[in-house]
């Protein structure tokens, strides 16, 4: 089974990017949180297992997404 992929949104000088954990370059950017959020939800989905962790300006967790859902841990038993 796959390992899931994680998806990090965060603010930047230019504007937000959705980028890979540990990746070296943003997979998704854009000036607006709500187009990368999407973006990125969307890139996560083509994946076997993901999440998205979404950020607030300043860097803090506001929401993870999981993809697809039954694949939660949090959801499990």
């Amino acid at each position: 089974m796959a390992d899931r992929k994680i998806y990090h949104v965060n603010k930047t000088e230019e504007g937000w990017e959705g980028k890979l954990e540990g990746g070296q370059r943003a997979s998704v950017t854009g000036s607006t949180k709500e187009e990368v959020v999407s973006k990125t939800i969307d890139l996560a989905k083509n994946q076997e297992k993901s999440s998205v962790i979404i950020h607030t300006k300043d860097g803090k967790i506001e929401e993870e997404r999981t993809f697809p859902r039954a694949s939660d841990p949090k959801t499990k038993g």
